[in-house]
């Protein structure tokens, strides 16, 4: 969808999905290849659950749902329940705001792209990453029994596969396990890097066009001129500068969230106001492994290159280089059996289930046993034995080493919580200069919990928002410069709760590790006798 152009997603829910028009057809190689290969179907993606709602919604409705999911495309049914169409925060900045149209008398099935590619639920996994590449598009609809069942982000995939493909090259082995030795030899872990090298070491100079074009809007400029800008480019970003020296830099993602969500008039706000501040910026030297990596870990599309110079050149995108990477391979002439087949297993990697960040499960017997303990005193609680929902939540931290943990606790107070990190980061933390707690809301602020007040508000906030889980950060220099729930009159009472709250958890982090010690001697005893 750039720009205005007419949509090139096409639909037959009769048959599946079509090719857009123009799109080349799959290498021979590459079917067989998918053909004789992994099993896996889409279905067994990790997949989004799917927003819809009717063609006839008005498109400030659809704007409000989109914005309390967190979500930046919707799909649309028509009277028969049956997709239709699909509405993203490009269309909207594209095809409405830059149109000037009026939001709350417009109807979605006006701006909408009609007829998007789907695919079903029991389609092959590595077709259907396929279909998003060659297509150009983020967002792919899943349909099962002729209803729409979930959406797959493309961008979600490529991490994954990226993430999977150096940890296996990392190890020494092939990104899916039976690899073909006949063609890979007895090191498959060369092919891997062999492919890296190939698909994402290039620089991204070399997906740089001639033409290649970027909006620049300064910070005054009304959201409206800079929509308009945008269109003229076909672009869904701009680089938002001051004397060529980006300040930010405005996405379609952007005007949804932080201007249509908080009912701005686009013609009288100013970019500045809801643009992201200081974004990261690549060069042309950059490799493409890098870019996305950036990308990846800072959680945005849209990465602004700027040439040797530091003058801007264009905006990339992650659908841009991936694109691009996949081109690179295929036109690179060395699209042999096992190359072909590394691609398919390379894509096939972002099937599997599980955790997809770079992340360190730490599990213990220690987190086990006071798991159950938590679990055991919420139904307890309850009358019927049923917990109340919901007694945990996730959430991840970060150690001093870099690793990251996941881990799920009870929130109905602090304690639990200040256990599970002692459990994982113990070693790390002072008890004499004991760090608050915070964790990192939409806008990238770090929020002070101190209080059990705190971690419910925050908690309630994340699932309203549709989050899976929060991320956590210790900080030892104090409050200074942070946001907190709680206001001046309450921070010593909040210190103080805090300090409990510590304090508690050293105790059940002793006990547990008392327990699990006597434990582990009765079944020696045991053993010996």
């Amino acid at each position: 969808m750039a720009g205005l152009s007419p949509p090139r997603r096409t639909m037959s829910l009769g048959s599946g999905s079509r090719r857009p028009a123009g799109m080349a057809s799959p290498k021979p190689g590459l079917s067989r290849s998918i053909t004789m290969g992994s099993e896996r179907t889409v279905k067994r993606l990790r997949l989004s659950k799917a927003l819809t709602m009717p063609e006839s919604t008005s498109v400030l409705e659809a704007c409000r749902r989109m914005a309390a999911r967190r979500v930046d495309a919707a799909l649309l049914t028509d009277s028969n329940a049956l997709l239709c169409g699909i509405l993203t925060d490009k269309d909207i900045a594209t095809r409405v705001i830059a149109r000037e149209l009026r939001m709350d008398e417009t109807p979605v099935w006006k701006v909408m792209t009609r007829h998007p590619v789907f695919v079903l639920s029991d389609t092959l996994a590595v077709e259907a990453l396929q279909k998003m590449v060659q297509g150009k598009f983020r967002h792919l609809p899943v349909v099962e029994n002729g209803e729409v069942m979930a959406m797959l982000d493309i961008a979600k995939c490529l991490y994954d596969a990226i993430a999977r493909m150096e940890r296996a090259s990392e190890k020494g082995k092939a990104v899916i396990d039976g690899t073909d030795k006949y063609h890979c030899g007895s090191n498959p872990s060369s092919l891997i890097e062999a492919f890296k090298e190939q698909m994402f070491r290039p620089s991204l100079s070399t997906i740089i066009t001639a033409d290649s074009t970027v909006v620049i809007a300064s910070p005054g400029d009304s959201v409206l001129a800079a929509t308009k800008k945008m269109v003229e480019a076909h672009a869904s970003s701009a680089v938002v500068a001051v004397g060529n020296k980006p300040r930010g830099i405005l996405t379609s993602r952007d005007i949804l969230m932080r201007m249509i969500a908080r009912n701005l008039p686009a013609d009288s706000t100013p970019v500045e106001k809801v643009m992201t501040l200081d974004p990261e910026c690549a060069t042309v030297d950059t490799p493409i492994l890098d870019a996305l990596r950036t990308m990846q870990e800072r959680k945005f599309l849209h990465l602004p290159v700027m040439d040797r110079d530091g003058s801007i050149v264009c905006i990339v995108d992650v659908i841009d280089i991936t694109h691009a990477a996949s081109s690179i391979v295929e036109n690179s002439g060395t699209g042999d059996e096992a190359t072909i087949s590394m691609i398919q297993r390379f894509w096939d990697s972002a099937m599997a289930l599980g955790s997809l960040d770079d992340e360190t499960e730490t599990q213990s017997l220690i987190s086990e046993a006071t798991r159950s303990q938590l679990m055991s005193e919420v139904i307890h609680e309850v009358p019927g034995g049923e917990p109340p929902y919901p007694a945990l939540f996730s959430f991840k931290l970060q150690d001093r080493r870099g690793r990251m943990h996941r881990f799920s606790c009870d929130v109905q107070s602090l304690t639990p919580l200040v256990t599970c990190i002692l459990q994982r980061l113990g070693a790390d933390i002072d008890r004499q200069r004991l760090p608050q707690i915070l964790y990192e809301d939409e806008d990238r602020d770090k929020v002070v919990l101190a209080s059990d007040d705190d971690l419910a508000a925050a908690v309630d906030h994340a699932r309203l928002s549709g989050w899976k889980g929060l991320k956590l950060f210790l900080d030892y220099s104090g409050t200074t410069g942070r946001r907190s729930l709680a206001s001046n009159s309450r921070t010593a009472t909040m210190d103080l709760a805090s300090r409990d709250a510590w304090t508690a958890a050293y105790g059940g982090v002793a006990a547990g590790a008392a327990l699990v010690t006597g434990l582990g001697v009765m079944v020696y005893l045991r053993r010996a006798g």
